[in-house]
């Protein structure tokens, strides 16, 4: 018998939106659609998941954001200040 620890993954809008990145969930899920996102070099849709140590990149304009994945929340929401503890920006 086999045992396999679950990896704990989150959709990229959720995350997006729960740590604080864009402000509502529905301009996460357009950014997605709109290709504007992507995780790791790969342009993804709004349900791709996202999971720890993965970079997740969004293309504004003429410039980008890239964020490094360092935890998944557990909660809905959590504070602005506790932002660091879930993405490091690079």
């Amino acid at each position: 018998m086999h045992f396999f620890a679950k990896i704990p993954l989150m959709r990229v809008d959720k995350f997006l939106n729960v740590v604080n990145i864009t402000k509502r969930r529905s301009i996460a899920e357009d950014m997605c659609k709109s290709k504007v996102v992507d995780i790791n070099g790969t342009i993804i849709k709004p349900s791709k998941d996202v999971k720890i140590g993965d970079i997740i990149t969004l293309h504004l304009n003429e410039r980008k954001e890239s964020y490094k994945v360092l935890a998944l929340p557990t909660s809905k929401n959590i504070p602005k200040n506790a932002q660091s503890e879930y993405v490091s920006k690079l």
